[in-house]
């Protein structure tokens, strides 16, 4: 766990890695996507500023989406909502807000909406493969306690050890998982006479203490390491979409567009119907997200909506004639 990768000499500025990587990711889907492009576009200059407009609301919908699921944290603090350099971000309303831009985008200057879409679908999944890295370096997503030899320990203090020394009513643990003595704990006022219990900072703990929470029976239980689930679904979903999209490509060069989603716009929809799936089943293994219907996740039912939108659109893409007017 990597939160802060380096620190920026003179200007005393850490560069997050959940940051960097959202970045990384950036940069390798708008070179992916310009060059898959290439033969539906005369002016790729088109593609990068969809690309910018796409990361500004990407940020902005990951944040919106995150505020909205964790409104508690924000009552009374109205500029906390903005302070995005302390965390807070979650990759699907990121995801959800960047495609509607890049939707508008693409009507607003006539260009080839469904061509477009199936391109931006491979590349938003290779972009995913460099941001739940990010989430897998900053400690974020994290998953349940297991004993699979490929089981993570997150250090002292991260967001997988605060989850199990508590109790979480939300997903339905009345215990901790993880029972830590008291003596690792600190009080804090709220300000309103209120007193809330807090974790020691790791630097004063005693070299016991220490020891207890690194090496010996303190330490914090291994647990799934969704994140890198999510990262090998996305690349393995990249690689799918492509297959797929070189198959269209394949049938409307032969003018064979009459097969099976084949049509442009059908690898767009089929990364709704894929995307949500595995979503759905990783968010089983995840331990981060309260339970908001019965034992289902927020994001578990955005991914049943994911999965009625891509079938959605499947349909009316396989409907449509394979170009209208340069769509």
């Amino acid at each position: 766990m990597y939160p802060e990768l380096f620190e920026i000499p003179f200007i005393h500025v850490t560069v997050k890695s959940y940051g960097l990587m959202m970045v990384v990711g950036f940069l390798a889907a708008v070179s992916l996507i310009r060059y898959l492009s290439r033969n539906i576009t005369q002016d790729p200059q088109h593609i990068t500023n969809a690309a910018l407009y796409s990361l500004i609301a990407g940020v902005v919908g990951a944040r919106l989406f995150y505020v909205v699921h964790h409104g508690d944290q924000f009552r009374g603090s109205i500029s906390s909502v903005f302070a995005i350099w302390q965390g807070g971000l979650e990759l699907l309303g990121g995801v959800v807000l960047a495609i509607a831009v890049i939707f508008f985008y693409l009507c607003y200057h006539k260009l080839p909406i469904r061509g477009y879409l199936d391109i931006l679908a491979i590349g938003l999944m290779l972009a995913l493969v460099f941001g739940r890295i990010g989430c897998f370096l900053n400690g974020c997503c994290f998953g349940k306690p297991t004993e699979l030899p490929w089981a993570v320990r997150f250090p002292y203090g991260s967001f997988a050890y605060q989850s199990q020394i508590y109790p979480d009513p939300k997903r339905n643990r009345a215990r901790p998982q993880l029972e830590l003595p008291a003596e690792f704990s600190m009080q804090n006022n709220s300000g309103a006479g209120i007193q809330h219990q807090h974790l020691k900072p790791y630097d004063q703990l005693t070299p016991e203490q220490k020891r207890a929470v690194t090496h010996g029976r303190y330490r914090c239980l291994p647990v799934h390491p969704t994140q890198l689930y999510s990262s090998a679904n996305a690349a393995a979903l990249c690689l799918l979409l492509w297959l797929f999209w070189r198959r269209s490509q394949n049938a409307e060069n032969s003018k064979m567009t009459h097969g099976l989603f084949t049509k442009p716009g059908s690898t767009f929809a089929l990364m709704f119907i894929l995307y949500g799936i595995a979503r759905f089943l990783i968010e089983f293994f995840r331990d981060d997200n309260p339970f908001e219907v019965g034992s289902l996740t927020i994001s578990q039912i955005l991914s049943i909506v994911l999965v009625g939108v891509g079938a959605a659109l499947m349909a009316l893409f396989c409907s449509m004639k394979p170009k209208v007017s340069g769509r």
